[in-house]
């Protein structure tokens, strides 16, 4: 049997989206019945994400692939379609995909079977930040010119949401946080009309671009969404962030994005402010005192020129 590392069941209490405890339970079973279903056999020790657990796997036939069981949230349940549709173009490939019944859980099990990659060897231990920031562009700027396909959620729908849900959580914000959120609210005001039609990652940080055998790095867990390629720097620009020179730091990040990718500066600040903003919002729905403060250094740094 699968045993789920305790780090995942602690990840489920907090991420799972309620399914907690029944999700983590059902688990062994759910990989159980899809290593049966696929012919399957493990092939290294389990790996996992926030919420899904991953497994090593040998086909029939001896290729090397990988199988990641998820609850199929609304968070997560675009990722089948998403990767079917980038057909493995600077992402990683989809081999199969199912999903079924979890017996406990509230939540559907869903199963993917993916290309192995080195989970290992990823950006985030690039020495190179700058290098890995262009690698990390260029398989963004590859995944950006695929249309969104039909049924895939929308940032133009995620940005009315937000302003929905802003004029009732913003009071709950520091006073010095309120600032960054409603000037980020408005400039998501001015942009949502036209919000793109591109398939975006929505989350491409350096640890989710991996080493493989197809090509040297490719691109893993997207969070698939249809919109502006703007609202997909953030990631980039805040994490592996030194603590030295943050605005020149921010702004040579920035422009080598926006150039590689050929965006609109102006937008992308805006779309960059709207990352701010959705963050903030899931703070202040958390009962956090403060919101991402890292954020804001960039959002300072996008703005002072």
């Amino acid at each position: 049997m699968i045993e789920v590392p305790e780090e995942l069941a602690a990840h489920h209490l907090v991420y799972a989206d309620d399914a907690g405890p029944s999700w983590t339970a059902d688990l062994p079973g759910l990989a159980e019945h899809f290593l049966d279903r696929w012919d399957l056999r493990p092939d290294g020790a389990v790996l996992h994400g926030m919420v899904s657990l991953v497994i090593p796997v040998r086909r029939a036939d001896g290729t090397l692939a990988a199988l990641k069981l998820q609850p199929a949230t609304g968070e997560n349940i675009g990722e089948g379609p998403g990767l079917r549709a980038w057909a493995g173009d600077g992402i990683v490939h989809l081999l199969d995909e199912a999903t079924v019944p979890s017996p406990t859980s509230p939540h559907r099990a869903n199963a993917l079977l993916l290309e192995r990659l080195d989970g290992d060897r990823s950006l985030e231990a690039m020495p190179d930040c700058e290098r890995a920031l262009e690698i990390l562009t260029d398989l963004l700027a590859r995944l950006v010119t695929h249309p969104g396909p039909e049924g895939m959620r929308t940032l133009g729908d995620i940005a009315s949401g937000m302003l929905e849900e802003a004029p009732e959580l913003l009071p709950q914000a520091h006073p010095d946080d309120r600032v960054w959120l409603e000037r980020s609210a408005a400039a998501v005001r001015e942009l949502a009309g036209e919000a793109g039609d591109r398939l975006l990652h929505w989350d491409l940080h350096y640890s989710n671009v991996l080493a493989g055998a197809r090509e040297p790095w490719l691109a893993i867990d997207p969070k698939p969404l249809v919109g502006d390629p703007g609202f997909e720097l953030m990631p980039a620009l805040r994490n592996r962030r030194p603590s030295t020179d943050v605005r020149g730091t921010v702004l040579r990040r920035f422009d080598l994005m926006v150039e590689r990718l050929g965006l609109d500066r102006e937008r992308a600040v805006g779309w960059t402010l709207g990352r701010l903003l959705q963050d903030g919002l899931w703070d202040l729905e958390d009962g956090e005192a403060r919101i991402n403060q890292d954020e804001i250094a960039i959002a300072e740094a996008l703005l002072s020129r």
